[in-house]
């Protein structure tokens, strides 16, 4: 038997959301899983891409062993009703960047855990699914829009329960989605962050994660656009994404423009806009970029309201 499952790419943080928020975005992984009839062959994973331009150093450094990130999902789920995995072949065709804040390892993570409930007979309803995949992401803030699909809001709680809900995105927002040619992991990116932070800075996203909230929920481009601020992990990132700052003061004025985040932990931008000239954004991200001899990829896309789903 063979189960094939599509995932969304997925942008976390927005902002001031660090680690509770996240949207699905309409780029692509494609996870397959194979049973097969030789015993002892084990787990087979492969990993291909329609890419030709992508290095294939990146495909040679993911893991395709125990110590894959879809190995550890299928292992957890198998384990969790009492069964092991084995002679399965497992192929991820990538079609989201990877180490570009886009949410690659949760979709892996995603595709193998769906793809492997299939296989098993749909043994784990969503609730289930969620608090796999966020015990091997770490956190739930890319894999439950992944599996959800639109805008979630989702905590993991200290005694281990998951609490998320979804937001409606409202559809006169776009996302242009600045994809740079260098790749940036997610261990560096929080490596760099503080272990503890001022009271006065929790505050400040505290506030500014509730007005975001707001102004999605009543489509408020004003508050959206004093919403996205954020001192939890952008400002020390941004040494890390060349022109990052360069990019968010060029629009900080710009009417139609809502604001600037850095997805995930980066190094691909998100800009939010509403009734603005989209050429005009990739120009001037463009001219910032192609200054620092960064090569890019620059997208406009709406969010992907569905999550995951089995073909």
């Amino acid at each position: 038997m063979k189960v094939s499952v599509k995932v969304p790419a997925s942008s976390a943080n927005i902002g001031p959301g660090f680690d509770c928020i996240g949207m699905a975005l309409p780029i692509y992984n494609t996870i397959t899983i194979e049973e097969t009839v030789l015993p002892g062959t084990g787990i087979e994973i492969n990993v291909m891409s329609d890419d030709d331009s992508i290095d294939e150093k990146i495909f040679h450094d993911i893991p395709k062993d125990e110590n894959s990130l879809v190995y550890k999902a299928v292992e957890m789920l198998y384990n969790s009703i009492g069964q092991e995995p084995s002679e399965l072949k497992i192929n991820i065709q990538t079609g989201i960047p990877i180490a570009r804040g886009l949410g690659s390892s949760s979709s892996i993570i995603v595709g193998g855990l769906l793809a492997a409930n299939k296989l098993l007979g749909d043994p784990a309803d969503e609730t289930a699914l969620l608090a796999i995949a966020t015990e091997v992401e770490g956190h739930p803030d890319n894999v439950a829009p992944a599996i959800l699909g639109g805008v979630v809001l989702a905590t993991q709680e200290e005694d281990g329960s998951l609490a998320y809900s979804k937001l409606e995105w409202p559809d006169e927002w776009d996302i242009t989605v600045c994809i740079p040619d260098f790749q940036l992991s997610t261990e560096i990116a929080r490596s760099i962050l503080p272990k503890e932070v001022s009271m006065q800075d929790a505050i400040f996203n505290a506030k500014h994660l509730a007005m975001l909230i707001q102004a999605v929920n009543t489509n408020d481009d004003k508050l959206m656009k004093v919403a996205l601020k954020d001192k939890l992990h952008q400002p020390y990132r941004e040494k890390l994404v060349p022109g990052m700052r360069e990019i968010m003061d060029a629009f900080k004025h710009e009417d139609g423009v809502l604001g600037c985040v850095l997805s995930g932990a980066g190094p691909s931008l998100l800009i939010i806009s509403y009734k603005y000239d989209l050429d005009k954004i990739k120009s001037t991200v463009k001219e910032i970029w192609e200054a620092q001899n960064i090569k890019f990829d620059i997208r406009t896309l709406k969010v992907e309201e569905q999550g995951a789903f089995v073909f």
